[in-house]
Order: structure tokens, then C-alpha cells, then sequence
């Protein structure tokens, strides 16, 4: 049998934190998701200011990191990249801002960021994850 590595309540909190700090250093606001492996929710937040339809979409962009192992952002460039038919993938939310967390080499979980552009949602996320190391 393997022994799986898990993130705890304490670690989806810790990125959260670290991903929030991030976005409030740019007067960022945004909501905030951290999922398991599974894509099942750990954390969400929605900062003050943050639109409503983002704490949809970054629940979304996590449960897509995390079930597709890999950033979100691949699953739009395939799309822009003119694969249309990829949108009918099972997935929730394949726009750039989801990100998966890597433990050696295994994802244990994802995080996904809604409410700036895109690129700031990806890198709201990894500065999250970063909190980790």
C-alpha cells in the first residue's frame, strides 16, 4: 500500500493566508479557494470587495487544477488554441487562476483565485502555495 500525503485544515489555511496577504499587498480583491486531491472544498474566502460570481469560479478553477493535475490556464490555451470541442470536458472552470499543489510529484490539492486578471488570480494562487515550502 501508499502512503498518500494530504493537505490538512492547518495547510489550507496557511496558503489562504499567504494568498490573501499576497492579493491585499496589490489591493487585490478576490475569493480565495483551496480543494483536496478530489477537488472537495478545504477553504474559501471572499475578500471584502470581491465580486459575488468569484466565489463560484475559484471553487471552479481549483476542482479543475486539482481533478486535471495541472494549472488551469492549459485547458483555456487549448481552447484559444482553436481545440473548441475541449469545452465539452467534464471540467468546471478551465480559465487561467487554478493551481495545483505538488508534494513530490503528487498533487495533493489545488487552489483557485477569482477577482483580478487572470494572470493575477495564478499568481495570487502560487503565492499561496509558496507558504508551504
Amino acid at each position: 500500500m501508499k502512503t498518500k500525503v494530504i493537505l490538512t485544515a492547518e495547510d489550507a489555511k496557511l496558503i489562504a493566508e499567504a494568498a490573501e496577504q499576497h492579493a491585499r499587498d496589490n489591493n487585490w480583491a478576490v475569493v480565495v479557494a483551496v480543494v483536496d486531491d478530489g477537488g472537495h472544498l478545504l477553504h474559501l474566502h471572499r475578500m471584502d470587495g470581491a465580486a459575488p460570481i468569484s466565489s463560484d469560479i475559484a471553487p471552479g478553477k481549483a476542482r479543475t487544477a486539482a481533478l486535471g493535475r495541472r494549472e488551469s490556464r492549459i485547458y483555456e490555451e487549448v481552447i484559444k488554441g482553436g481545440r473548441t470541442a475541449f469545452l465539452s470536458a467534464p471540467l468546471e472552470s478551465m480559465l487561467e487562476g487554478g493551481v495545483p499543489v505538488v508534494h513530490e510529484g503528487e498533487v495533493i490539492g489545488a487552489v483557485g483565485v477569482s477577482g483580478v486578471k487572470s494572470e493575477q488570480d495564478a499568481e495570487i494562487a502560487k503565492a499561496g502555495i509558496a507558504a508551504l515550502s
